[in-house]
């Protein structure tokens, strides 16, 4: 480990490694970039990482091209450019344009073609921001939001992702696809584990029921035998209006 004390000059460095321990947050910081610029040592600076910029805490690693440590202990962490990432405690990757990550508060704000990946629960989400709380597992997405789950495909406005509960809220423009079936209202609400769904406002829909025709009997020994049971869909559309409906009831 290398420690610095020069605190009063600027620094610049090429292809660097650094590992500083925070006392205030008990938290091991590693970065590595082609460049540095700024004050290393310090409680209360800005240190900037140009080219091949790396980040790891013990709860997130991050690589873009350029980052920016700031506030007391390196407390705020900004990146722009071909973000990656990971939470290492969730087991949530992401990717998206640009990064505002708070340590203390544990709060990451994606933004710019943010797509998140659950990999605990096999869920997808693609919006333009996502605010991520990493202590309580929440989500938030805004705009062009997509989110996939099994056979859901969900879309909205708005949506709050719960990973602990498996629950997902959309409102505005809500929609969810189940193979052929569609169902639209101003809110719905998903259990991603018992696949419930609770609709809410300006309701609409289509399910596709599935049956299977019985074989007619044989009338002769001469005929020839019937065919495997075929299988008829049926479609039924629906539009209800300030009402709540709950699948499967």
């Amino acid at each position: 480990m290398m420690q610095i004390k020069l605190n009063k000059h600027k620094l610049t460095f090429f292809s660097l490694l650094f590992s500083f321990l925070m006392p205030l947050c008990a938290e091991k910081i590693i970065f590595s970039a082609n460049r540095m610029t700024g004050r290393a040592g310090n409680t209360n600076t800005t240190t900037t990482l140009s080219g091949n910029a790396y980040i790891k805490t013990d709860t997130m690693e991050i690589q873009a091209e350029d980052v920016e440590l700031s506030g007391d202990d390196y407390r705020y962490i900004k990146a722009t450019g071909s973000i990656s990432g990971k939470n290492l405690e969730t087991h949530m990757d992401f990717t998206c344009d640009s990064l505002e990550y708070d340590r203390n508060t544990k709060i990451a704000l994606l933004k710019g073609n943010v797509k998140l990946d659950d990999k605990d629960n096999d869920v997808r989400a693609e919006a333009q921001i996502i605010e991520y709380n990493q202590d309580t597992e929440i989500a938030v997405l805004q705009i062009q939001i997509k989110l996939t789950q099994k056979e859901n495909v969900c879309s909205g406005s708005y949506a709050v992702y719960y990973k602990n509960s498996q629950l997902l809220e959309l409102s505005g423009n809500a929609q969810v696809k189940q193979k052929d079936d569609v169902f639209r209202a101003q809110n719905i609400t998903l259990n991603m584990d018992t696949q419930d769904i609770t609709l809410g406002g300006n309701v609409k829909g289509k399910v596709t029921d599935t049956k299977e025709s019985k074989p007619e009997p044989k009338t002769t020994e001469s005929e020839p035998e019937s065919k495997d049971p075929e299988t008829e869909n049926q479609t039924t559309e629906f539009e209800m209006k300030k009402t709540e409906v709950k699948d499967g009831e």
